[in-house]
């Protein structure tokens, strides 16, 4: 980034976020400061690598908002797929909070084509001393009998199932052959990894391993078949997507995984381009499309009118000139449309702070959005991002404003306290935090039961939403501790 783009916030300095920085972690242990340290940092858009360091074990002691494996397998990648039943084998405890929680909207009646519904093996005592294998044969064996238009299983583990060495890859392949249906076993205990990103990639190698090249389009392939890696139908983010690419004259081969089925997923590796939303937990499946079936992919983002147009346009390269003129057509329909919006929210919003904390994309691919709507983002930070989330991270942050990796719930509250945002925008952990606070917040995981927020449909909605928590009257109610 050259220095004339790099982008400024008054009163914002290296110096004087560093200084914050040092401040804050002046409460911790000399051991645990030194942990955290490496994971704080202003941020530097010229930077060539990752100004904070990621991915690694939470300091003990230290509260974190990070999800397992598990909860990234089963809650990011195979729950929202509609036409199959996940099982989560274990204790009930996280099968139960796995259900529902991420509003993976799904088209289709419940039990009949999408099964929106929480299977679990309930582990008891005596199965952690004499093994869970035999149950869940018996529960496959169930799931067939209850929901015979189920077009495939998958078996998702949790923490005792690793601990006590089951295997349910024998189970699942001696009960594929008996129920003549797809059983998909996916190693994804909640103590593996550091994180819920590792949950993404064990369910990408699993999708690779078990579902890819199973099936085929039934339609013959065209040029235009593209396939949609990385949105989770969060609030119907995929029903404004998939209508906008197809509107630009793409054909939406597969979604991957919100609303998806399992066939469709099953034959992408016959489309021409893949479209990754989500790069943190597709960027391994879009790396091997690539390396074994000769797919490019692309990394883009739907949030807010410009980004949508610049993603758009980039989109359109990848084709030939009837796709390029139909990208210009869609933009110029909705560019007044989107203008309308800004003339409306823009004046109500303009320079307000915000701080984000979220985990996925959300925390770079939002900062346009915000932007678009004149309001700058004065921090942001990942629960479980890698050194090249940062990396895309920098440059759409302002210079020198604090990123943060990990956070505990103290950190941000410093933070805050110091920053004085307008809005956060985090998860349900913080919510009530700063609402305790006095600050407006938006619940940014699953756009806080609203939605859509992704592409010209979801716009309107995400900034009547920002609109009606940052200006309520009810925050003239509530007074702040700072």
């Amino acid at each position: 980034m050259s220095e004339a783009t790099v982008k400024k916030v008054d009163g914002i300095t290296r110096e004087s976020t560093q200084d914050m920085i040092d401040r804050t972690l002046q409460v911790y242990p000399e051991k645990a400061k030194a942990k955290r340290a490496p994971h704080l940092a202003p941020n530097d858009p010229t930077a060539t690598s990752a100004c904070v360091k990621s991915n690694r074990k939470t300091v003990p002691g230290v509260m974190s908002a990070r999800g397992c494996a598990y909860a990234g397998a089963k809650g990011v990648v195979w729950g929202p797929i509609r036409d199959m039943v996940h099982v989560s084998h274990g204790p009930v405890g996280c099968g139960w909070y796995s259900w529902g929680t991420r509003r993976n909207l799904m088209s289709g009646i419940n039990g009949v084509s999408n099964f929106a519904m929480q299977m679990t093996s309930d582990f008891q005592e005596k199965d952690i001393v004499y093994g869970g294998d035999k149950k869940l044969a018996v529960l496959l064996k169930e799931v067939k009998d209850l929901f015979p238009l189920a077009k495939a299983i998958s078996v998702l583990s949790e923490c005792p199932v690793g601990l006590i060495g089951d295997d349910i890859n024998a189970v699942a392949k001696r009960m594929s052959q008996e129920l003549e249906l797809p059983v998909i076993p996916c190693n994804c205990e909640g103590f593996r990894g550091v994180s819920q990103s590792l949950g993404h990639h064990i369910s990408n190698d699993t999708i690779r391993d078990y579902v890819i090249e199973t099936r085929e389009f039934t339609e013959e392939a065209g040029p235009y078949d593209v396939a949609l890696i990385g949105d989770y139908n969060i609030g119907g983010d995929v029903w404004s997507v998939k209508p906008l690419l197809e509107e630009c004259g793409l054909n939406v081969k597969a979604t991957w995984t919100g609303d998806g089925e399992i066939e469709k997923i099953a034959a992408t590796h016959k489309v021409k381009l893949a479209i990754i939303h989500c790069y943190r937990s597709m960027n391994y499946m879009a790396r091997v499309m690539e390396e074994k079936y000769g797919i490019p992919w692309i990394e883009l983002n739907f949030f807010g009118p410009t980004k949508i147009r610049n993603s758009l346009r980039q989109l359109a390269e990848r084709f030939d000139d009837r796709i390029k003129e139909n990208v210009e057509k869609v933009i110029a329909k909705y560019d007044p449309i989107m203008q309308s919006v800004l003339d409306e929210y823009r004046p109500r919003l303009e320079g307000k702070k915000v701080m984000l904390y979220v985990g996925g994309l959300r925390p770079r691919h939002t900062v346009g959005a915000y932007e678009d709507l004149g309001m700058v983002v004065v921090g942001s930070g990942y629960e479980f991002a890698h050194g090249d989330d940062y990396e895309r991270t920098s440059p759409e942050m302002p210079e020198a404003t604090v990123l943060y990796d990990d956070a505990s719930e103290y950190e941000l509250e410093k933070f805050v306290q110091e920053l004085k945002p307008d809005l956060v925008g985090s998860g349900i952990k913080e919510k009530y935090l700063f609402q305790k606070m006095g600050l407006p917040f938006r619940q940014m995981h699953s756009w806080d039961y609203s939605g859509p927020y992704h592409a010209y449909q979801g716009f309107p909605v995400f900034a009547r939403d920002i609109d009606m928590a940052v200006n309520s009257p009810t925050w003239k109610l509530v007074k702040a501790p700072f």
